[in-house]
């Protein structure tokens, strides 16, 4: 239904060589856990479901790597949610209406705080960026 919030629990930046030459940037995002959760909304709780993520940025040559660790509260269906936990729990995935979602709102989150971090310790951008070609 709806991704409620993404929180950063640790953001590591390793910068062990200055950027030169040609650069690759490497970037995953990957599901470490899910789980139910209960979040208070007023005098009421819902059930909600917590992904446990980690996002790594990797500059090659052994330039530089980020790593944001976190999680993302999501809000659904209780039924949906005790789907999801039963999928996770048989084989560690999740129904791709749930995941696209999911792994959308935490790209669109870490690329974003890895651009704002790269301009920090001077790495090129993680992600292209838009380019004018006038004729």
């Amino acid at each position: 239904m709806s991704v409620i919030g993404i929180q950063f629990n640790k953001i590591i930046i390793d910068k062990k060589n200055t950027a030169k030459g040609k650069i690759n940037v490497n970037n995953n995002v990957a599901v470490k856990d899910v789980y139910k959760t209960d979040l208070t909304f007023g005098t009421s709780k819902q059930n909600t479901l917590q992904f446990d993520f980690e996002f790594k940025v990797h500059y090659d040559p052994g330039i530089a790597d980020m790593t944001f660790t976190g999680f993302l509260t999501y809000f659904e269906k209780p039924e949906v949610i005790e789907a999801v936990l039963a999928s996770w729990k048989k084989d560690k995935k999740v129904p791709k209406e749930v995941m696209t979602p999911v792994l959308n709102s935490l790209l669109a989150k870490c690329n974003i705080e890895a651009l704002v971090f790269s301009r920090e310790v001077n790495l090129p951008p993680p992600i292209p960026m838009p380019k004018v070609d006038l004729k």
